[in-house]
C-alpha cells in the first residue's frame, strides 16, 4: 500500500502540473489528497471535492509549458482561448464565451481575479506571472460565488505568501530571438509572526518579425514586474497581509501583416480586396511593412491590496481591501502598408484607478460549511480611441467610397483641389498634412455584491450546496468626439478661403468619430447612466459512491452587466444571462494509479452581445452592437495515469457544440441588400439560427513526464506535450468577416497543433537546476486573426500570425 499512496499523491500533483520526484509522500493512512488545497468556492477545499469543473496549473507547469502569460497557458487548457498579441488589450474566451468588445463601457464574460480581486479592465488583467502560486480555471458560471463578468467561467490567479523561512532564488532563462528572462525572489522573516517576501523580474526579447523596407525588429518584448508582501500574525487568530504588484511594459505595438500587395508609389491597392481570400499574400511569408508613427505599447500598472483576518469561536471574518490604477497606450498599425495614401493607425489610451471592498464571514459545524459576505467597488475609467491618417489617405476614402457622388466620377478632394488651386494662382499642395479623430470617453462605475453559499451535509456522503448572489451595477458614461485635428490643413484653408474671397472652403468634418447629432453637437459631451441589477443563484447535489469517488449534479446562473459602446456616442448594450446544468464527476483509483475527472454541461445565453466591424464597398465601416442567443453542450475531461513511479501521462479534453438559437446578422443584413433582397427574403438570409457560432469542437492537451533517479546526483526530467484545437466552425457570417477564408492560400481557421518538450536536471532537494526547452516543436505556422478595420476603405486587410519553434535553457539556483 506505500506505493499505492505515493503514487497517489503522484497521480494528484500531475494533476496540477507538479513533477512526481517532488511531490511530498505523507504519512500511511493519512488523507493523501489533502496535500494541495484550491479556493474555487470561496473556501479552502480539496480538488477533488469540489463539484466544479475546474483546471489547476501551478508554478511548475507554467515552467515547464515556458509560459509567462495566460495567452502561453491557454491551449493547455481546453475550451480555454485567451488571445494576448497586444498585452493591454487581450481576449478571454471559455466554453466557446467571450467578448468581443474592449471598451471600458463593458465587462468581459471571462473574470480574472487576483487573490480573489476581480481585475475589472482588460488593461490590468493580463500581467507578467510574477511569484505565482497557482492558477485556477473554473469553467461555467460563477457569478454566485465571484461575481459579475463571469458567466463563462473565472480565472483565479493566486500568489505566494510570505513564510516563516529564510528563502530566496534566481531564474534565468535565455533563447532564441535574444531571449532573456531573469527572476529573483527572496523571503525574510522579520520577528515572530512577520515576513516579507519580495519578487522581481525582467524580460526582453527581439521578436521574429521584422520590417521588409527597414530592418527592424517589430514584435519585441519588454516588460518588468515587481511584488512585495508583508505578513503579521498579530496572534493565533489574527493575521494581515500587505501586497504591492507592480507592473510596466514598454515595447512596440502588434504587427499588422498586409494580405495585399503594397502599390507602387503613387498607386493605391486594388479595391475592393478579395473577398474570397484567394489572391491574398500568405503572412507567414509575406514582406512585412508597419510605418506607424510612434509606434508603443506601453503599461504602468500598480496595486495595493490588504487583507485581514480574524478566527472567533464558531466562525471568521475577513477583510479585503484593494487599490489599482493603471495608465495604457497602444498605437498600432492598421494598414499593412508602408504608403502615405493608406496610412492608418489607431491609439487606444486609458486610465484607470479602481477600489474595492470585501467583508466575508464563514464557519463550519457538523452539519453544515457556509459562507457569505458583501462587496463594493467603484472604479473610474478612462479611454480615448485615437485614429490618425493623413489627407492623402481621406483622399483615397473619398474615392473608394465614392463620397461627392458617381455622377461626380468619386472624385478626390485634396489632390484635385491643389492642382485646381494651383492653376488659379494659388500654389498649395494640400497631400502629406496629418488627420487625426478621437473619441474620448469617461466612466464611473459602482458595483455591489450581496452573497452567500452552503453546503448542506445531508448524510455522510451526500451534500447539498444552495447559494445565492445579488448584484447591483451602476454606470455613468460620457462620449466627446472633438472636431477632426488637422492644424497645417486648417491654416492652409483659412488662407485659401481669405485668398478666393470665400469663394473656396476646404472644411472637410469628422469622418470616423461623427457625432450622430449632427455637427453642431461635434465636440459637445453627451452622457448616459444605467444600472442594473440581478439575483444569481445555484444548487448543486454531490454523492461521494466511495472516499474516491464523487458524482454530482449543478444548475448555476451566470450574469454580466450591461454597458456602453465606448467609440458610438450613446450606445448601449443590454445584461447578459446564462443558466448552466452540468453532471460530473471526480475520482481516483489507487490500486490502478489513475485519477479521472469530468462533466457534461449545457448553457441557454440571453442576449449575448458583440461588438462588430460592418462596412463593405461604399460604406465608411462604423462599429455596432449585435445581439444573439446561444446554446451549447459540451463534455470537459481531465485524466492522470501513472503506470509506474517514473512515468506520468496526462491527458484534458473538451468537445462542444455551440449554435445560435436567435441571431440576425447585421453584416448578412449588408450583403443581402447589396445582393437586391428585401424584407422577408433578406431577415431569412441574415438569419443565423441553428448554425455554429465558430467554435472548434473538439481541443485536448496531452503530456507525458518521465523522471530518472539518479540517486545522490539529483533527477533528469523529461517531459513532453501536445496541444491541439480543432478548425473553426464556419458559418455564412464567418465568410463575409473573413472570420473564415476557405480559399485563402495560408492555413486559416484550421485545427492547430502545438509540441512542447523539456528535458531538466534537478540536484538533490532542487536547488540547483538545468533545463532546456522547445516549443513548437515541429514549427506548425498558422494565420490567427484577420483584421478588416482598413479592408472596405483602403482595400488594406491584415493579419496575424503564431509564433515559429523557439528555443532555449533555463537555470535555477534557491536557498
Amino acid at each position: 500500500m506505500l506505493r499505492n499512496n505515493k503514487l497517489s499523491i503522484a497521480i494528484y500533483a500531475a494533476c496540477l502540473g507538479v513533477p512526481a520526484a517532488h511531490a511530498q509522500v505523507a504519512p500511511v493512512g493519512s488523507d493523501l489528497l489533502g496535500e494541495v488545497v484550491v479556493t474555487a468556492q470561496r473556501r479552502e477545499q480539496k480538488l477533488q471535492d469540489v463539484p466544479i469543473a475546474v483546471q489547476v496549473l501551478t508554478t511548475e507547469s507554467m515552467s515547464k509549458h515556458v509560459a509567462e502569460d495566460m495567452a502561453q497557458l491557454d491551449k493547455w487548457v481546453p475550451g480555454l482561448v485567451v488571445s494576448g498579441d497586444s498585452p493591454t488589450q487581450p481576449h478571454y474566451q471559455l466554453r466557446g464565451i467571450g467578448a468581443s468588445d474592449f471598451g471600458v463601457g463593458t465587462d468581459p464574460a471571462v473574470g480574472v481575479y487576483v487573490d480573489g480581486v476581480y481585475a475589472a479592465r482588460s488593461g490590468a488583467s493580463f500581467l507578467a506571472f510574477n511569484d505565482v502560486e497557482r492558477i485556477e480555471v473554473l469553467k461555467g458560471p460563477q457569478g454566485t460565488l465571484l461575481g459579475r463578468s463571469s458567466a463563462a467561467g473565472a480565472i483565479s490567479i493566486i500568489t505566494r505568501k510570505p513564510t516563516d523561512l529564510l528563502e530566496g532564488s534566481v531564474d534565468a532563462r535565455f533563447g532564441s530571438e535574444g531571449k532573456r528572462r531573469v527572476e529573483g525572489m527572496l523571503n525574510v522573516p522579520l520577528a515572530s509572526g512577520m515576513a516579507l517576501r519580495f519578487n522581481a523580474l525582467s524580460n526582453e526579447s527581439d521578436g521574429f518579425l521584422k520590417d521588409a523596407a527597414t530592418g527592424q525588429k517589430l514584435n519585441p518584448e519588454k516588460n518588468w514586474a515587481a511584488r512585495a508582501a508583508f505578513r503579521w500574525d498579530i496572534d493565533a487568530d489574527t493575521k494581515l497581509l500587505l501586497s504591492w504588484n507592480h507592473d510596466a511594459v514598454n515595447q512596440l505595438a502588434r504587427v499588422a501583416i498586409g494580405l495585399v500587395p503594397v502599390p507602387a508609389e503613387g498607386s493605391l491597392p486594388v479595391y475592393p480586396a478579395d473577398p474570397s481570400g484567394a489572391t491574398f499574400l500568405n503572412p507567414i511569408t509575406a514582406p512585412i511593412y508597419n510605418d506607424v508613427v510612434g509606434n508603443q505599447e506601453t503599461r504602468k500598472f500598480d496595486d495595493l491590496m490588504l487583507s485581514f483576518s480574524r478566527h472567533f469561536d464558531s466562525f471568521d471574518l475577513s477583510s479585503t481591501t484593494d487599490w489599482r490604477e493603471f495608465r495604457t497606450t497602444n498605437r498600432e498599425d492598421e494598414d499593412g502598408t508602408n504608403r502615405i495614401a493608406t496610412y492608418f493607425d489607431t491609439n487606444n489610451i486609458e486610465h484607470n484607478n479602481a477600489w474595492y471592498q470585501e467583508f466575508k464571514l464563514s464557519g463550519r459545524t457538523s452539519r453544515t460549511d457556509w459562507v457569505a459576505g458583501i462587496s463594493y467597488s467603484s472604479e473610474h475609467a478612462q479611454q480615448t480611441s485615437d485614429t490618425h491618417l493623413y489627407t492623402d489617405g481621406v483622399d483615397t476614402l473619398f474615392t473608394h467610397l465614392c463620397v461627392l457622388g458617381p455622377d461626380a466620377g468619386c472624385p478626390a478632394v485634396f489632390g484635385p483641389t491643389s492642382a485646381a488651386l494651383t492653376e488659379m494662382g494659388i500654389p498649395v499642395n494640400l497631400l502629406g498634412l496629418t488627420w487625426n479623430e478621437a473619441m474620448r470617453d469617461d466612466g464611473r462605475f459602482k458595483s455591489l455584491g450581496v452573497f452567500a453559499d452552503v453546503i448542506w451535509h445531508l448524510t455522510d456522503k451526500l451534500n447539498l450546496t444552495t447559494g445565492l448572489r445579488y448584484s447591483h451595477d451602476t454606470k455613468d458614461f460620457t462620449w466627446v468626439a472633438p472636431w477632426r485635428v488637422a492644424p497645417q490643413l486648417d491654416a492652409y484653408g483659412a488662407a485659401i478661403l481669405e485668398a478666393t474671397g470665400g469663394l473656396v472652403d476646404i472644411t472637410v468634418p469628422n469622418l470616423i468619430f461623427s457625432d450622430p447629432r449632427g455637427i453642431a453637437a461635434q465636440g459637445t459631451p453627451f452622457s448616459a447612466k444605467s444600472s442594473w441589477s440581478d439575483t444569481s443563484p445555484r444548487v448543486v447535489l454531490d454523492y461521494r459512491l466511495d472516499p474516491n469517488k464523487m458524482v454530482y449534479a449543478s444548475i448555476a446562473k451566470g450574469f454580466t452587466p450591461g454597458g456602453f459602446d465606448a467609440v458610438s456616442i450613446n450606445g448601449k448594450y443590454d445584461n447578459e444571462d446564462v443558466w448552466n446544468y452540468e453532471l460530473g464527476f471526480k475520482t481516483t483509483f489507487p490500486d490502478a494509479h489513475v485519477l479521472f475527472n469530468g462533466a457534461a454541461y449545457y448553457y441557454a445565453y440571453k442576449n449575448k452581445q458583440s461588438l462588430v466591424l460592418t462596412g463593405g464597398q461604399g460604406l465608411i465601416p462604423q462599429y455596432t452592437v449585435s445581439s444573439s442567443d446561444q446554446k451549447a453542450y459540451g463534455i470537459d475531461l481531465d485524466t492522470r495515469w501513472q503506470p509506474i513511479d517514473a512515468l506520468t501521462l496526462g491527458l484534458s479534453a473538451a468537445y462542444i457544440n455551440s449554435t445560435y438559437t436567435k441571431f440576425e446578422s447585421s453584416a448578412l443584413l449588408q450583403q443581402g441588400a447589396a445582393f437586391g433582397l428585401q424584407d422577408a427574403d433578406l431577415l431569412a438570409y441574415a438569419n443565423l439560427a441553428g448554425a455554429p457560432t465558430g467554435e472548434p469542437s473538439l481541443s485536448f492537451a496531452a503530456t507525458v513526464d518521465y523522471v530518472i533517479s539518479l540517486a545522490d546526483h539529483g533527477s533528469i526530467d523529461l517531459f513532453l506535450a501536445h496541444s491541439y484545437r480543432g478548425a473553426t466552425r464556419c458559418n455564412k457570417e464567418s465568410t463575409v468577416t473573413r472570420g473564415c477564408q476557405p480559399q485563402a492560400p495560408f492555413p486559416y481557421a484550421v485545427a492547430q497543433n502545438q509540441t512542447d518538450a523539456r528535458i531538466s536536471w534537478r540536484s538533490p532537494g532542487g536547488r540547483w537546476s538545468v533545463s532546456a526547452y522547445g516549443s513548437n516543436l515541429l514549427d506548425k505556422r498558422y494565420v490567427t486573426g484577420i483584421n478588416n478595420i482598413t479592408a472596405s476603405v483602403f482595400g488594406t486587410p491584415i493579419a496575424s500570425v503564431n509564433a515559429p519553434r523557439r528555443y532555449g535553457v533555463e537555470l535555477h539556483a534557491s536557498f
